[in-house]
């Protein structure tokens, strides 16, 4: 089985070894309708879960059947290994930290509230996103949120949603976390990890706070410095993601296979 998206003019392979930064010079001028983003965001936007779920997650690139997939740190936080990845099929697999990660979350990303869990797919192959450039972002361009939001217990998600906004800010610099994408779409707990992709269907940024937090101070740059209060009072109204250059300036991920062929298995539970 194989699990391919040919979605009007645009492709998406699962097959590539690498994250597809190339994708950007192909596909920028590309514009797509928001059906056919919102089918694309399907397949490349996962569950992630413990003992129960977590957050959401992107499938960012695969080698051979390990596949990596792109989530906050602060949603493994949210409960304990043994980590398990939930796909769009609605297939379990046994997932854990990629070394890209190692147990040091998230001190690989250099401080950003990023981490990398892989799991393997012997038998199906899935889509994996295309890669663009948060730098590449304006005021007031369109882009899509995709994630699993909790429901009001805050146990289960809710199922899949696509929600269609605009950047509404792009700092010079990055908060905490490395959050310096601001945009109009709804994101609440649960959306965490998932994509914020652009008009190309390229993922642009990595979901993680969502507005008018009720707790914290997320409202601080890296570097320690304070925000003039005016600039806090207007960044407390829109949601923000990471741009997606903090993981690709890692490096190309190493996708070291942690596992014996025997290890993983794939649980199904539908």
């Amino acid at each position: 089985m194989m699990l391919i998206a040919c979605i009007g003019s645009l492709s998406i392979s699962p097959l590539g070894s690498k994250p597809n930064v190339r994708a950007l010079d192909a596909q920028s001028s590309t514009q797509h309708s928001a059906k056919q983003l919102q089918q694309l965001a399907e397949l490349i936007a996962v569950k992630v879960r413990s003992k129960d779920f977590l957050g959401s997650g992107i499938l960012i690139h695969r080698k051979g059947s390990v596949y990596q997939v792109l989530t906050n740190a602060h949603v493994l936080r949210s409960g304990n290994p043994p980590y398990q990845i939930q796909t769009a099929d609605g297939l379990i697999y046994a997932a854990d930290l990629s070394k890209m990660s190692n147990r040091s979350i998230p001190s690989y990303f250099k401080g950003n509230d990023l981490a990398v869990l892989q799991f393997r797919s012997p038998k199906i192959s899935y889509t994996v996103a295309s890669l663009g450039h948060a730098s590449t972002l304006s005021v007031g361009n369109e882009v899509f949120a995709a994630g699993f939001p909790f429901d009001s217990q805050g146990i289960q998600d809710t199922g899949f949603v696509f929600r269609r906004g605009q950047v509404s800010l792009v700092l010079d610099k990055a908060l905490e976390g490395g959050y310096r994408i601001g945009y109009t779409n709804d994101i609440v707990k649960g959306m965490s990890g998932g994509p914020l992709l652009n008009r190309a269907g390229q993922v642009v940024a990595i979901n993680g706070r969502h507005a008018e937090p009720l707790w914290g101070e997320p409202y601080l740059y890296q570097d320690g410095t304070q925000l003039e209060p005016p600039l806090l009072k207007q960044m407390s109204k829109y949601s923000w993601g990471i741009p997606i250059e903090e993981f690709i300036q890692m490096g190309s991920p190493s996708l070291t296979n942690n596992y014996s062929d025997t290890d993983i298995q794939a649980e199904v539970r539908r």
